[in-house]
């Protein structure tokens, strides 16, 4: 029979509620359906323009012809009459509207998410495969690229994940939004969930360098000097960082004060590791960082993670050495550069150094003996030993005994190069 405009208005209020939208885009939905249901009428006027009341639900036809110019004219009110106005009605409502609402609905999730790029989202995981996972975030699917996800994480279908939105796509098939499980952006958003005085802006990350899987540092910095940004990201007996490293599935995770002064943040960041001086050249880009030699190891970290995370986060190149380690280029200068080659008359050897000076092994020793430096190095005394010059065997006994054990050096070994080599070897 013919739909009453009270059937009418109530099928399109439920529709709205259904599919989460506006009544008002449905009916702009539903008038464009009627012209074009109009058109195919036979002996339909050229144009049509649709109006309806929202109050009632009245529809008006307003017909049109079009002249050579292609101008609208003979304005006309060619409503069908309720019969066939419910028939047409119904006819069009099941072609156009399915297709139109997928439209809506489509444009309506893309506005939902478009402004939230670098939003953090909990997600399912559907479905896994060597390309991409698939993440369901209730009425969206978000995909999760294999070079977004952290190495050796298998994503079990089923776990809640959270995830940060790189980047959002328009589609034909609707939004496409991408996320990622590596981006540096997901340890800040967690950190805002979990700690309220940095959602409050009293705490700032300033900082965040990150290995995924492995570790992070992030440097924390806080407006308000009765509050402690470190204690504070941390929590009550670690609480609040805790469920951050949960979340990353046990990724470590250090948290440093951030600080104006480029030496004690460089300090800072090398943390757990304890550093006795930090010297920044003039132009600001590299800091020498000196650490007592038990904490050599601590400082440079697994495979240099520490030390290149602390590199990473503070923005400067840094190296790292021991308290009795000697400086390089400063005892020798002249002599550092050159190499050792033997005499072609007599077969001793002598050194040969880049400023042109040439000195016997002789020369060299009482040089290596006042500069407190090793005597002939190694890959050259083997070379020196072979051409049977006895006082290169000697140099060379008395840097394997230096080397080797800890005992006073015999013959040529002068005490600094015995302590020297003694405190490399331990």
């Amino acid at each position: 029979g013919p739909v009453s405009s009270l059937d009418m208005s109530e099928a399109v209020k439920m529709l709205a509620n259904e599919k989460n939208i506006s009544v008002d885009t449905l009916l702009h939905v539903l008038v464009d359906a009627l012209a074009t249901a109009y058109k195919r009428r036979p002996g339909a006027a050229a144009e049509v323009v649709v109006e309806v009341n929202p109050d009632t639900f009245e529809f008006t036809f307003l017909a049109f012809d079009v002249d050579e110019d292609g101008n609208w004219v003979n304005e006309r009110d060619d409503t069908p009459r309720k019969e066939e106005m419910g028939r047409i009605a119904a006819q069009t409502f099941r072609q156009v509207m399915s297709q139109r609402i997928r439209e809506a609905e489509r444009d309506r999730k893309f506005e939902e998410y478009a402004n939230r790029e670098g939003d953090i989202v909990t997600g399912i995981i559907q479905q896994a495969d060597d390309r991409y996972t698939l993440l369901d975030l209730g009425r969206v699917e978000s995909l999760l690229p294999k070079a977004e996800q952290v190495p050796f994480e298998r994503p079990v279908p089923g776990d809640r994940v959270k995830a940060y939105i790189v980047e959002v796509r328009k589609t034909a098939k609707g939004p496409q939004i991408v996320v990622s499980r590596t981006h540096p952006g997901l340890i800040k958003r967690l950190f805002e969930l979990e700690v309220p005085e940095i959602a409050d802006g009293i705490v700032e990350i300033r900082g965040c360098a990150r290995e995924p899987g492995h570790r992070t540092k992030i440097a924390v910095w806080s407006n308000d000097h009765n509050v402690d940004p470190v204690g504070a990201c941390v929590g009550a007996r670690g609480g609040r960082v805790r469920m951050v490293v949960n979340e990353l599935r046990g990724e470590k995770i250090d948290i440093v004060p951030f600080s104006e002064d480029l030496a004690d943040f460089v300090a800072k960041a090398l943390s757990p590791a304890k550093v006795v001086a930090v010297i920044i050249s003039d132009d600001g880009t590299q800091a020498d960082v000196i650490v007592p030699d038990n904490q050599l190891s601590l400082a440079i970290g697994k495979e240099g993670q520490n030390a290149r995370l602390a590199a990473r986060l503070t923005g400067v190149r840094i190296d790292i050495r021991g308290e009795t380690e000697p400086v390089d280029g400063l005892d020798d200068a002249d002599y550092e550069e050159g190499e050792w080659v033997a005499n072609a008359e007599t077969g001793a050897m002598e050194w040969h150094a880049a400023d042109g000076t040439i000195l016997t092994q002789e020369q060299w020793n009482e040089q290596a003996a006042e500069a407190g430096d090793a005597a002939a190095p190694h890959d050259d005394s083997e070379q020196a030993a072979a051409t049977g010059d006895a006082a290169a065997q000697e140099t060379v006994g008395a840097d394997e005994a230096s080397t080797d054990s800890n005992e006073p050096a015999e013959s040529t070994g002068d005490a600094g190069a015995t302590q020297e080599a003694g405190g490399d070897h331990v």
